[in-house]
């Protein structure tokens, strides 16, 4: 079964995918942060000692990191839940999918220190889970 994108699937396996990929986020937003500010070996000693000094677009990569992990638990509950109760898989595909696209598009904006598009992208990211659980309530 595919949405109406026709290029995404529309099942269980897509929507687990897109999970999966949300929660690695923020270690890719974490990962760019010790790149950007020069993180090596000597420093994995206190690596958080380190990301505190950081300043710039590694600070913002820091930031976009820890956003990230804030935002998940409900991401990931309202995937759970619309899941559960048979929200139709290709609206539950779909909006997933376009909540990992919007955060995608949040951390990369907060390090180019973009901050209205940022904060808009951000609330875009947030209407995601948001209407999940709407749609969660208006099935149970």
């Amino acid at each position: 079964m595919f949405t109406l994108l026709h290029w995404l699937p529309a099942t269980t396996g897509s929507v687990v995918v897109a999970m999966v990929v949300a929660s690695l986020l923020p270690m890719l937003w974490v990962y760019i942060a010790k790149l950007l500010a020069g993180f090596g070996i000597k420093d994995n000693h206190a690596p958080r000692e380190f990301m505190a000094r950081a300043t710039g677009a590694a600070a913002r990569a820091r930031a976009a990191e820890q956003n990230s992990y804030e935002m998940l638990p409900l991401f990931l509950a309202a995937t759970v839940l619309a899941l559960v109760y048979f929200v139709p898989l290709s609206v539950v595909s779909v909006l997933v999918w376009l909540y990992v696209l919007l955060r995608v598009l949040y951390g990369l904006a907060y390090i180019a220190n973009w901050a209205f598009f940022r904060s808009a992208v951000w609330a875009l990211g947030l209407a995601c889970p948001l209407l999940l659980m709407y749609l969660v309530y208006r099935m149970a």
